[in-house]
């Protein structure tokens, strides 16, 4: 009988866990960064530097798969269209909020123009952001190949 109770008891809270992470909920300040995030690549898609520029911290870093720079050459890499963040597919987003620290981990498909090549790569997305005199900036942002397969399923992508 004392088996049988642990084995329901275990059962109810691993049914209350799964439900949990199934239903994650935000409180407001998450929301609020993960949608400057999802702003960002909308911005970043459109070229728009002028927005990009406010939101970029004067000190940030950015880690692509070629390489790593700072601001103005992240800003010059997107007006020159040297990359061009052409759609990014969101599957999963983590965001944990240290004081003013905001980390955000991105699955992402991320379809770009690269050299004029068109590519699409599975990536997990690391973005730092910082509160500074009230206001969000990003402070770095990372890009990490993930082995899995491309989830995107559009057999002809368009502008």
């Amino acid at each position: 009988m004392k088996a049988f109770i642990i084995g329901l008891f275990l059962i109810f809270v691993g049914t209350i866990v799964t439900f949990a992470q199934q239903n994650v909920k935000y409180s407001l300040k998450q929301e609020k960064i993960i949608n400057l995030s999802k702003q960002k690549w909308q911005w970043m898609a459109e070229k728009n530097v002028d927005l990009l520029e406010k939101l970029f911290d004067d000190k940030s870093m950015f880690i692509h798969m070629g390489g790593t720079w700072g601001k103005s050459e992240e800003l010059t890499t997107i007006e020159s269209e040297n990359i061009w963040y052409k759609k990014v597919e969101i599957y999963n987003v983590t965001i944990n909020i240290f004081g003013n620290t905001a980390i955000l981990l991105n699955d992402i498909d991320l379809i770009a123009v690269v050299g004029g090549n068109e590519v699409i790569n599975p990536l997990m997305v690391t973005e730092v952001y910082i509160k500074t005199k009230g206001k969000w900036k990003m402070a770095s942002l990372t890009f990490s190949r993930l082995v899995r397969p491309v989830k995107y399923n559009n057999n002809h992508i368009t502008d």
